[in-house]
C-alpha cells in the first residue's frame, strides 16, 4: 500500500464495536483507507508480526505511514486531530470532554449488558434469553445516564452528530435488536443513528458464518 495510506486491521467478523466506531469516523471524514482482517479466533492478533504493530494485540490497530496506533478512542482522537477537515468530536470544549467521557463508560463499564447481549445480536441476528438482574440493573443505569445526555428536540446527543452517538446507539441496539424493553425516545434515537450511511456501510459489510 502507498506509504501515507491509512490501514485499518479490524476483526474477521466485523463484529467489534470499537473496529466500527474507527471505520465510521473514517468514512464520516472521507479519508481512503486500506481494510484488512485478524481472526481472533484463530489467535492470530497474538502472531509476531501482529503483535509488533499492535502493542495492546488487539483489535482495531491504524496504521499512519510509520505509525501504528491501537485502542479506538485513541485513534478516533488521533483522526480527528491529524484530519480536523469534517470533525467527529463536538468543537466546544466541554462538549467534547463529555463525549470522551460518554466513550470512555460505554467501554468500560456494562459488562453484564456486553455479556448477555454480544454484538452477535447486531451483526448476525442472534438472540438471548432473558436478561440477568445484574443486566437489568446495567441497562437501567445505561437509560438514565442516555436520557439525561439526549436533549429532547434533538437526535443527536450534543447537536451535531458525534462519533459518541454511534457508540451510545449501538449499546442500546444490543437490547433494542434482542427485543429486550428499551424507552420509546432511547429506541428511537438508536433506530435512527442506525441508519446513518457511514454505519450501515460497516454493518452491511459481507461477513463469514460463525
Amino acid at each position: 500500500m502507498p506509504q501515507d495510506r491509512l490501514h485499518l486491521c479490524t476483526d474477521v467478523q466485523f463484529a467489534s464495536p470499537y473496529a466500527m466506531s474507527v471505520f465510521v469516523t473514517l468514512r464520516e471524514k472521507r479519508l481512503p483507507f486500506d481494510l484488512s482482517t485478524i481472526d481472533l479466533a484463530s489467535k492470530a492478533n497474538l502472531a509476531s508480526d501482529y503483535a509488533a504493530l499492535s502493542m495492546t494485540q488487539r483489535v482495531p490497530t491504524l496504521i499512519h505511514e510509520d505509525f501504528a496506533l491501537s485502542e479506538s478512542s485513541a485513534i478516533t482522537e488521533y483522526l480527528d486531530e491529524t484530519f480536523p477537515d469534517t470533525p467527529v468530536y463536538p468543537q466546544d470544549r466541554r462538549l467534547r470532554a463529555r463525549a470522551r467521557q460518554v466513550q470512555a463508560w460505554l467501554r468500560s463499564d456494562l459488562l453484564p449488558i456486553r455479556e448477555e447481549r454480544s454484538t452477535e445480536v447486531i451483526f448476525y441476528g442472534s438472540r438471548g434469553g432473558p436478561l440477568s438482574s445484574r443486566a437489568q440493573e446495567a441497562a437501567q443505569k445505561l437509560f438514565a445516564a442516555a436520557d439525561a445526555l439526549l436533549p429532547a428536540d434533538s437526535p443527536n446527543l450534543f447537536g451535531e452528530w458525534c462519533i459518541a452517538d454511534m457508540d451510545l446507539a449501538l449499546m442500546l441496539n444490543r437490547l433494542v435488536l434482542n427485543g429486550d424493553p428499551v424507552p420509546h425516545k432511547l429506541k428511537d434515537y438508536a433506530t435512527q443513528q442506525w441508519q446513518r450511511a457511514s454505519v450501515q456501510q460497516w454493518v452491511q459489510l459481507e461477513r463469514p458464518a460463525l
